[in-house]
């Protein structure tokens, strides 16, 4: 299912890229992928095969048509009438990465031990800026167990400058060392 979601948010993607739209696109897919957590109960109900098929995508319509484009809408419905409709969620991600892709922005997530002011946030901000060439949207993350430092990810690499990280490279290397 994740395949096809992912296939159908690419091509979602390539619409609204050609059309210019891509922008507002993204932030109602975000929107209608909100309501989704929020209301865990909403996608099964659409999915609920004892309720006509006419009545669920009523359903949609009426709870999103006035609100997001008529190609997510009709996107929605497609999804739906495809049993899809549970891998919005990965279909939002492969619609933001090629996003993140064409507009030259990298998704990075720090965790530390305590939460980085605004200004250190910031200070990072601008160094992986430098680092990846791109704008970086960084998502804070506070992971008591680090004990100190930062472990960032950025573009599949993980950057680990954690005392926890410091220590268990010390027990790899100890443990390679004594035989």
């Amino acid at each position: 299912m994740t395949t096809a979601s992912s296939l159908y948010g690419q091509s979602l993607y390539d619409l609204a890229s050609e059309e210019g739209l891509t922008e507002q696109i993204l932030r109602e897919m975000e929107a209608v992928d909100t309501i989704f957590k929020e209301n865990p109960a909403y996608i099964p109900l659409l999915l609920e095969p004892s309720i006509p098929r006419r009545e669920r995508l009523g359903l949609v319509r009426e709870a999103f048509g006035e609100q997001i484009h008529p190609y997510l809408l009709n996107y929605l419905m497609i999804l739906l009438e495809n049993g899809l409709l549970r891998g919005f969620s990965a279909s939002l991600r492969t619609f933001r990465s090629a996003y993140n892709r064409d507009n030259g922005i990298a998704e990075a997530t720090v965790t530390s031990a305590v939460a980085l002011t605004d200004a250190q946030a910031e200070a990072l901000r601008s160094r992986l800026a430098d680092l990846s060439g791109k704008h970086v949207l960084l998502t804070q993350k506070v992971d008591s167990s680090v004990l100190g430092g930062l472990r960032v990810e950025i573009e599949g690499k993980l950057l680990d400058g954690t005392v926890m990280g410091r220590l268990a490279d010390l027990r790899r290397k100890v443990s390679d060392t004594v035989l």
